[in-house]
C-alpha cells in the first residue's frame, strides 16, 4: 500500500513538473511573438513646422496652438523660448511643467501637449497614384499603407519603387506584398520616396474597333490585345498583323508575347 501511494505521489510530481515547462514553453513562445519594431510604434519627434496644442488642466491662460519656428522653437505664455524640435511631447511636457513649476506660475501644473498637424516627417509619392505628392506621417508605416493613403494606385501599375534618403533603393511588386504576410511589406519612414512606375504600354491601330494605348497586364499575346482593342471591325484580318518592334517591322503571329512599347498595325483583309 504504501508502494502504490509512493507511485501516486512521484506521478503527481512529474504532471506538475511537466506543467511548469508548458507554461514556460508558452512564455518563451509569446517572446517571440512580440510585434515587430514597427508596430511598437516609437514616439513621434517634433520638428520644425509641426504645430502643437498645449494646455493646463483647470486653467485656460496656458492653451495655445503654437507653430515649431524655423530655429526648432515654440513660443508659449508665461515660458516664453522654448525648443522643441527634437523632443518628443512627452519630453516637452515635462520641460513645461517643470518651467511652470521653476518660475513659481503654478504650484503643480498638469500639463498636455498634443500634435495638432504634422508637417515635418513626410514621404514623397509620385507616378502612378491618385493622389500624387507628400503625405505627412506621425510613424513608420509599410509600404502598402502609404500607397493607400496616396488614394491607391490609379491604373494597373504593379512595380513600386522604394527610395531611402541615402540614395538606396529597391523595387518590389505591390501584388506580391499586397498578398504576403506583413513582414514582407517594407516599412516606409520620413524621408523616403516611394514612385509607382507606369505599367508598360503597347500601341494598336488599323482595323480594330479602339485603337489606342493599352497597359499589358501580365503576360499579353498578339491574340489577347486584338480582343483588348475591342476586335477587328468587319474588314480586318487576323492574319495581316504587322509588329513593329524598336523601329523593326516584324510579321507577327498570334501567339507572340508582346513588349513594352510594341506598336501592333491590323490591316485589312482580301476579299
Amino acid at each position: 500500500m504504501r508502494y502504490g501511494w509512493t507511485c501516486i505521489l512521484v506521478g503527481a510530481i512529474a504532471t506538475a513538473g511537466a506543467s511548469a515547462a508548458a507554461q514556460q514553453t508558452g512564455s518563451a513562445s509569446a517572446t517571440q511573438g512580440e510585434p515587430s519594431p514597427i508596430e511598437q510604434r516609437p514616439p513621434y519627434v517634433l520638428g520644425r513646422g509641426d504645430v502643437i496644442e498645449t494646455a493646463v488642466i483647470g486653467r485656460t491662460d496656458f492653451t495655445a496652438r503654437v507653430q515649431v519656428q524655423e530655429d526648432g522653437t515654440v513660443q508659449l505664455p508665461f515660458v516664453g523660448t522654448v525648443p522643441a524640435a527634437g523632443r518628443t511631447p512627452l519630453e516637452l511636457r515635462n520641460e513645461l511643467r517643470a518651467r511652470l513649476k521653476g518660475g513659481n506660475f503654478l504650484e503643480d501644473p498638469v500639463v498636455t501637449v498634443s500634435i495638432a498637424t504634422y508637417a515635418s516627417r513626410y514621404v514623397t509619392v509620385l507616378g502612378q497614384v491618385n493622389q500624387p505628392g507628400i503625405v505627412p506621417i506621425d510613424r513608420a508605416y509599410h509600404l502598402t499603407e502609404i500607397v493607400a493613403r496616396a488614394g491607391g494606385v490609379s491604373s494597373s501599375a504593379d512595380t513600386i519603387v522604394l527610395t531611402r534618403p541615402d540614395g538606396s533603393s529597391r523595387s518590389v511588386s505591390l501584388r506580391a506584398i499586397a498578398a504576403a504576410p506583413t513582414t514582407q511589406d517594407p516599412p516606409v519612414d520620413a524621408g523616403d520616396k516611394v514612385f509607382v512606375v507606369p505599367p508598360p504600354t503597347f500601341y494598336i491601330y488599323g482595323q480594330v474597333n479602339a485603337p489606342g494605348a493599352f497597359p499589358i497586364d501580365g503576360p499579353m499575346t498578339v491574340q489577347m490585345a486584338l480582343a483588348r482593342s475591342g476586335g477587328l471591325t468587319s474588314l480586318g484580318s487576323a492574319r495581316r498583323v504587322k509588329l513593329v518592334r524598336r523601329g523593326e517591322e516584324l510579321k507577327a503571329a498570334l501567339n507572340e508575347e508582346l513588349q513594352a512599347n510594341d506598336v501592333l498595325v491590323v490591316g485589312e483583309r482580301f476579299f
